[in-house]
């Protein structure tokens, strides 16, 4: 090489990048979407879709990656944003991007929303607000695996005194000892009760079984002076009222 020649030749010229350009260069293609889905939220949350609410959430949860596929993966695998909410901690975390600390959190948020159903109930008479009280058996109970037996303890103006799951059993048995129900009213003081259970399966059509042990329950609590209300049986899709459905 001569001196006259340019060794710039030899090492092309690049555009240089302002700073501003670098960065936008540089910052994650999701963050501008998750400044716009959070305008949408604040405009009006009932426009939004499950699997944006579902994206809002992880927002924070997965605060550096683009939690879209994360969402609709859960989706695909339970089926609406109450059974995301409602599975296990150790089947959340068999969708991919969902480690301990994401599912334990989603489990979280599970419990305050129905700590918040809970509070719709509390200290109500619950005959008055009956919508109320389908929806709270439902957020704690539509999506167990297993069977689980709750009664709602009510005093003599049918507000709720005490909420306990007084059996746990398998996917499609629970067992439910009626002396067990009236002992436990008659220490709280209950003049009526509400009965509730999951079908795991879906269906919440009464079994015979559950039409059986509801009138042993009513004879063994009618005589001490305690009322049966209703046995609400709560299935993933809807739920069954033996009152309702003049079981009862």
């Amino acid at each position: 090489m001569n001196g006259d020649d340019d060794e710039r030749a030899f090492f092309p010229e690049r555009p240089v990048r302002s700073p501003a350009k670098a960065v936008a260069a540089d910052k994650p293609h999701y963050l501008g979407h998750r400044d716009r889905l959070r305008e949408r939220f604040a405009a009006g949350p009932n426009t939004l879709p499950d699997y944006e609410l579902l994206e809002l959430l992880l927002f924070r949860l997965i605060p550096r990656a683009d939690t879209k596929p994360v969402a609709k993966a859960l989706l695909a695998r339970f089926g609406t944003l109450a059974e995301v909410l409602g599975a296990p901690i150790e089947r959340l975390q068999e969708v991919k991007g969902i480690g301990p600390a994401v599912a334990l959190d989603l489990k979280v948020v599970a419990a305050t929303a129905q700590r918040m159903a809970r509070g719709e109930i509390a200290s109500r008479e619950l005959l008055s607000t009956w919508t109320q009280v389908l929806e709270y058996c439902r957020s704690v109970m539509a999506f167990e695996e297993r069977e689980q037996f709750r009664i709602l303890f009510l005093d003599k103006k049918n507000a709720l005194i005490a909420d306990e799951v007084q059996q746990v059993g398998t996917v499609d048995h629970t067992p439910v000892y009626p002396r067990e129900v009236v002992r436990r009213a008659l220490e709280l003081s209950a003049t009526a009760i509400i009965l509730a259970h999951n079908h795991p399966s879906g269906d919440p059509t009464p079994s015979r079984a559950d039409i059986e042990m509801t009138k042993l329950i009513i004879e063994t609590a009618k005589p001490l002076g305690i009322a049966v209300h209703d046995h609400i049986i709560i299935g993933r899709k809807g739920h069954s009222s033996m009152k309702g459905l003049l079981l009862i």
